[in-house]
């Protein structure tokens, strides 16, 4: 019996390998289709318009590419003050939200050599003159008056800072400006963050250096948030999606070049593949299905089970932004998966559930007596709200409904990061260490050259950042947590640990080492990590 359980596993760990070479060929043709596509798309850009408000400054990054080469015009980082030195008010904001502009002069769309355009202490002086004007009046001399006696201005971690700040541009130290610009709106200290805003608009490029294009994306968070107009500057990102088949094309790009995808996906379906590994008819339910995707090489994987494969039926729940991408509804998925499921002989049904995760219910899964069940949470979770969010908390109601269904195993793939419930600067802190590590991946394998680098980056990651800094409350849906965090919601709703075996890790091992060699893989407390260098990217783990 051992033995047969163990020519089980081996059969089906090494399928599921051998599959993920083979799924685009066997089940996306069409990214061949459109990758050839994407070189004749010409996207138009916004019209030249006069700036007024905290609304106008904002744009999305937009880009036009019928050569190959990118004329990204991206949002002024400045914001305005009435003659009396206040900033303009947040309904004056918001008055001009619903026709975002864009702006012919920014310099996002370059590199920045060297330092930025303040290169020498005169020109600080000067700068540093014009805020004293806005805030005192054109004739104080209060900076001339404190210039060779600070301490007696300031104090002394005061002027720490503004020495810092004045050491960082120059020298072109971007990390370190946007922390003090967020540390200054954290502060509610508007006027230095405008002048860092200035400041960070010519240090920044969405084609320049892995910290310069991220930089491009916090500062639009930033200059949303000093706005006070984050939630609506977010749903504007949401309007200007590109063409279903481009974001397609997008994803399928991000998912090639970087393996938190296929990690995740792969660990949920080695733990599946573990547990059912005698069962004769097997029912998942993925909480977003999304294309699909993932259920292809786990399909593969039960077509090669010694024995046969079982009968295996997948519920599969929406969200818009999906059928969006795919163009269309949870039919499409369906049907791609019984293709595929009918080219390998494997009994297959597909039930789905055309409804937002947040809202599913019992009545919803299709729940049936003599099914052994699977259930995936994978990279979705944290777009439900909690209790620091609502009453409702659906993040720990899915959790516990999950569980009175009696599941053989559940798996959970998320981002290793924090920023659900933290405050403000601390949450900046995060996202900024976080995405610095990914946008240095993204940079190892994806050419900077690479024509569709900037939209995979501006539309598969630029909205999550937006979101985590501009926007709070209801609004802010992209709401990381740490696994440990994860671990304690999924014990509190009674579930206990799924160890995953030795056979799924060396898998999963296998998948990585085709990468790059600063990608680190780490089995640690009963799951699995997948990182970039010493900072940890995504966790996988499973539960019964």
């Amino acid at each position: 019996m051992q033995a047969s359980q163990r020519l089980r596993r081996s059969a089906m760990s090494d399928t599921l390998y051998k599959s993920v070479q083979k799924t685009e060929a066997s089940y996306l043709p069409q990214f061949q289709t459109l990758d050839k596509q994407m070189t004749n798309i010409n996207r138009t850009q916004g019209g030249n318009h006069s700036i007024q408000t905290y609304s106008d400054w904002y744009c999305t990054l937009e880009s036009s590419s019928p050569t190959g080469k990118y004329a990204v015009q991206n949002s002024i980082s400045a914001v305005s003050f009435t003659p009396n030195g206040s900033p303009i008010s947040h309904q004056e904001s918001q008055s001009c939200l619903s026709d975002v502009h864009y702006l012919p002069d920014t310099n996002y769309n370059s590199p920045v050599s060297g330092s930025c355009i303040t290169d020498d202490v005169n020109d600080f002086r000067h700068k540093l003159k014009e805020l004293e004007t806005v805030m005192l009046g054109p004739n104080s001399d209060v900076l001339d008056s404190c210039d060779n006696s600070l301490p007696s201005c300031m104090t002394s971690p005061e002027i720490g800072c503004w020495r810092q700040m004045l050491e960082a541009i120059p020298r072109g130290d971007l990390k370190h400006v946007l922390i003090a610009c967020a540390k200054a709106e954290s502060d509610g200290d508007l006027l230095t963050a405008q002048w860092l805003i200035s400041e960070l608009r010519q240090m920044v490029s969405v084609s320049g250096e892995p910290i310069q294009r991220l930089g491009a994306y916090i500062l639009e968070g930033l200059v949303a948030r000093l706005a006070a107009s984050g939630s609506s500057i977010y749903k504007s990102q949401r309007c200007k999606e590109p063409a279903s088949f481009e974001l397609l094309s997008y994803m399928h790009i991000l998912h090639e070049v970087c393996p938190y995808f296929k990690f995740g996906y792969m660990s949920a379906n080695g733990a599946i593949a573990e547990a059912m590994k005698d069962e004769q008819r097997v029912h998942i339910i993925d909480f977003q299905i999304s294309q699909g995707s993932q259920w292809v090489t786990l399909i593969q994987a039960f077509a090669a089970r010694p024995g046969g494969p079982p009968h295996i039926r997948i519920t599969g729940i929406d969200d818009s932004k999906s059928a969006y991408a795919r163009g269309g509804g949870l039919n499409i998925v369906g049907k791609r998966l019984s293709t595929l499921a009918e080219s390998f002989k494997v009994p297959f049904e597909f039930h789905a559930a055309a409804i937002s995760t947040s809202d599913v219910q019992l009545e919803n899964l299709g729940i049936r007596p003599g099914e052994a069940l699977a259930v995936n949470f994978a990279f979705v979770l944290h777009h439900m709200p909690d209790e620091s969010v609502s009453t409702e908390n659906h993040r720990d109601r899915l959790i516990r409904l999950v569980k009175s269904l009696n599941p053989k195993v559940v798996t959970l793939v998320e981002q290793e990061s924090n920023t659900n419930t933290a405050a403000f600067f601390p949450r900046f802190l995060e996202t900024l260490d976080y995405y610095t590590a990914m946008f240095e991946s993204i940079d190892a394998t994806l050419p900077r050259a690479h024509k569709e680098r900037i939209n995979v980056e501006q539309h598969c990651l630029a909205k999550d950042i937006v979101n985590i800094i501009a926007c709070e409350g209801i609004e802010r849906v992209e709401r990381h947590e740490l696994l440990g965090k994860w671990k304690s919601r999924f014990r509190m709703a009674g579930f206990s640990p799924y160890p995953l075996s030795s056979l799924v890790n060396s898998t999963i091992k296998a998948l990585v080492e085709n990468y790059c060699d600063k990608y680190r893989l780490e089995e640690r407390d009963g799951a699995l990590y997948l990182g970039w260098m010493n900072r940890d990217l995504v966790a996988s783990c499973a539960w019964k």
